[in-house]
């Protein structure tokens, strides 16, 4: 399956912030764009897992 990652800079959280959609109101964050797209990668592991 194929699920939707969305990372954006917030100046407001001065991080990366990481959005799963299809997981509804499921968030992460990391300092740099690797950090957030890993941290996203292991959260979703988790979601999946345990669904």
């Amino acid at each position: 399956m194929k699920y939707t990652i969305i990372i954006q800079w917030s100046d407001e959280n001065e991080c990366f912030v990481v959005s799963l959609p299809e997981w509804g109101f499921c968030h992460t964050h990391g300092d740099t764009y690797e950090e957030a797209f890993k941290n996203a990668q292991e959260v979703l592991e988790m979601l999946i897992e345990s669904s």
